[in-house]
């Protein structure tokens, strides 16, 4: 049940009762001009790319690479020098390979393959929008809020009696590093923490108020997974996994819908210098799906994001991420991926996962987050793998594959939508931010747990599942994946499922 299509944010739209998970897919129309045989010099016609140069962290920039940089053609936009990224742009098609021979240089590679501004894209998912009608007609027991009836999800990691614990601590910050958040929604203002808010589109960090907010034409995918994470218990709405947090809106994705690595690097940085506690990444790193070691470019990506999210982690922050929606075995020895470079022209590539990474999710120290549904299953779409997936959390599926109990009727994942809305989306995107709410659980009970410890005790206090098989989802007679490993650690449920009880309590 591989999808045949190239995925771009970890969440997908599914229609109930749909036979096949869709995916918030972007279609690129518009290809790179420059020539691998172009000259050295710029020209006025040549395609203006963006660049990350890494160097030794800690000392900013020497004279030397800051000459070198500019002989080549290249512009600095900003530096992080505590990680030793540089993010530069030029007009030089040959600005990488230049620079990759300069003395102090560890590696550069462009960090995409269209021309700055983006390639125009088409959002071919959208959420299902809860009406008046449905929003007026919900059920919620008492004490409840109004939607959290529709929340199955909620009871799925014991989320609702965590809650007659503790909501979690307004001293605790999550980061949405996304699309965007919309904290004028009701269901986020009370807990929205505007100084560890920023817009790092360019890579470099923009403080205007608002900036973090999605525009008008951008994707709600933010806004949603924020809501999922810390919608307040304030009588409105839905109710977060720790509705008693604060959460960040850290927007890294372009208007066209790309997270390229400059901006992914910036916001990890902000994480890190602004006191947040918890990062949840529900994206991967454009243009390549997969990026691959051996490729000088594709290398440069993977240290310059590496470096950015294990500097967020030493600053105090547990990075969560989500697994992927194409149910890949991220285990396997090798992988078909027909959707790189997703912003100009993909083609087919065969890659071993074990050295072309999914990023940031397969970088170290993340937690990586696989995806079930409503019968707490692994999701049909849910990237999967032994020794890769830490932990399970529901991201759900087509109600038709996993259908919940009353009185929730959608097997997809109620969230916040920009514009006081709400509506239901699919997909690790989905999973991720619930462990990211566990985790901020964790840190409220543990206030002075560093990182290592408050993954520890996610991983220790997870409910230990079993692997499921036969795995036919969709009850066709064939197999649809093949889980491998124990109780206690395999590779659909990792750890097994969160368990937010246990992080207020434990």
């Amino acid at each position: 049940m591989t999808a045949p299509y190239a995925r771009h944010r970890r969440a997908v739209a599914i229609p109930a009762g749909m036979a096949m998970a869709t995916a918030l897919a972007f279609l690129p129309n518009t290809a790179a001009t420059a020539a691998e045989d172009a000259p050295a010099a710029v020209s006025a016609e040549a395609t203006p790319l963006s660049y990350v140069v890494n160097v030794k962290p800690g000392h900013g920039i020497s004279a030397s690479v800051k000459k070198a940089v500019a002989e080549a053609g290249g512009t600095v936009v900003t530096s992080y020098d505590q990680i030793g990224v540089i993010v530069v742009h030029s007009s030089n098609p040959d600005f990488a390979k230049t620079v990759r021979t300069v003395r102090g240089v560890q590696s550069a590679g462009a960090t995409r393959t269209a021309p700055l501004p983006s390639a125009t894209t088409g959002d071919l998912g959208s959420p299902k929008v809860l009406s008046a009608a449905e929003v007026a007609g919900a059920e919620a027991a008492e004490g409840q809020d109004p939607l959290q009836g529709l929340q199955w999800d909620l009871p799925a990691i014991k989320a609702d009696q965590a809650h007659e614990k503790s909501l979690g601590s307004k001293k605790v910050t999550v980061a949405v590093i996304d699309t965007g958040v919309d904290d004028t929604h009701p269901d986020i203002a009370p807990n929205f923490d505007r100084a560890a808010s920023v817009n790092c589109v360019s890579g470099k960090p923009d403080t205007a108020d608002g900036a973090w907010r999605p525009g008008a034409a951008e994707s709600p995918h933010g806004t949603h997974v924020a809501g999922e994470i810390a919608a307040a218990k304030n009588g409105v709405g839905m109710t977060g996994v720790a509705p008693g947090v604060k959460v960040s809106g850290i927007k890294v994705s372009n208007p066209d819908g790309f997270f390229y690595t400059e901006a992914v690097v910036c916001g990890f940085m902000w994480a890190a210098e602004h006191g947040v506690d918890v990062t949840n990444n529900s994206y991967y790193t454009d243009p390549w799906y997969f990026n691959c070691t051996n490729d000088p470019d594709q290398k440069a990506l993977v240290e310059a994001v590496t470096r950015a999210s294990r500097y967020a982690e030493k600053k105090g922050a547990v990075n969560v991420a989500a697994a992927g929606n194409e149910n890949y075995d991220l285990a396997s020895d090798e992988i078909t991926d027909p959707s790189s470079p997703n912003d100009t022209t993909p083609g087919d590539r065969v890659v071993d996962p074990s050295e072309c990474l999914d990023i940031p999710t397969q970088l170290p120290g993340v937690v990586t987050v696989a995806s079930t549904g409503a019968k707490g299953l692994k999701s049909s779409f849910s990237n999967y793998g032994r020794g890769v997936i830490d932990i399970a959390a529901p991201g759900g599926d087509s109600t038709a594959y996993q259908k919940p109990e009353p009185p929730a009727t959608s097997g997809l994942i109620l969230g916040t939508l920009p514009g006081g809305k709400w509506g239901y989306m699919a997909g690790t995107s989905m999973a991720s931010p619930h462990v990211a709410g566990v985790a901020a659980l964790i840190k409220s009970t543990h206030p002075y747990a560093p990182p290592a410890l408050v993954k520890a005790l996610l991983y220790a206090e997870a409910d230990a599942k079993a692997c499921t098989d036969p795995y036919d989802i969709n009850a066709d007679g064939k197999v649809d994946a093949v889980c491998e490993g124990p109780k206690n650690r395999n590779g659909f449920y990792g750890w097994g499922m969160a368990d937010a009880l246990d992080a207020v309590t434990k």
